[in-house]
């Protein structure tokens, strides 16, 4: 049933914002997408309509200077962004990538609010065994999620997309995400 009263609104500020009757709260999120992918592109675009300033970190430099020129949307790097803190969320979204290992001890040296690797999770996890190789403690390898977004049953990268997004939005709201409440 939908509700047209907008004093109802007063005491919920969410349904407020829903209904266009209040600004969103403003935030220095940040969402940095590790590697140059269809997934990283979605991941960036609908992270911005959903407050995230994107950042995409592509350590090969040449492939990062031709997505710098067909996305000038957002941020381009070859290392980890300088002031990466707690504000941000990040995802690495090719775990095939030989630079995997260097590129998460890199990021795990900064406090990210939270840091997930995409992939199967019936498929092992080769981030744990190239931070391993690069002396990484357990500890420090156990912040890094995987798999990751909510259990939708997604195969296409806006599909793949929308989930890490929203599995990011719950897990910043404390929330379990899918359809338990």
């Amino acid at each position: 049933m939908a509700h047209s009263d907008t004093h109802v609104h007063e005491s919920d500020p969410a349904c407020a914002v829903a209904h266009g009757e209040a600004a969103p709260p403003q935030g220095d999120r940040v969402l940095v997408a590790v590697f140059a992918s269809p997934v990283a592109g979605y991941l960036l675009r609908y992270g911005a309509d959903l407050g995230y300033r994107g950042i995409l970190l592509e350590p090969d430099l040449d492939l990062a200077e031709k997505v710098r020129a067909e996305e000038p949307a957002f941020e381009v790097t070859g290392s980890p962004p300088a002031g990466l803190d707690g504000t941000a969320d990040v995802v690495v979204t090719d775990h095939h990538r030989s630079e995997l290992g260097p590129v998460l001890r890199d990021l795990l040296a900064y406090p990210p609010r939270w840091i997930g690797v995409m992939g199967k999770p019936y498929h092992p996890a080769p981030h744990e065994v190239a931070l391993a190789e690069l002396g990484v403690p357990p500890e420090t390898v156990a912040r890094v999620h995987r798999p990751i977004g909510l259990n939708i049953g997604s195969r296409t990268p806006p599909e793949i997309a929308v989930a890490t997004l929203a599995g990011l939005i719950a897990d910043r709201n404390g929330r379990p995400g899918g359809f338990a409440f």
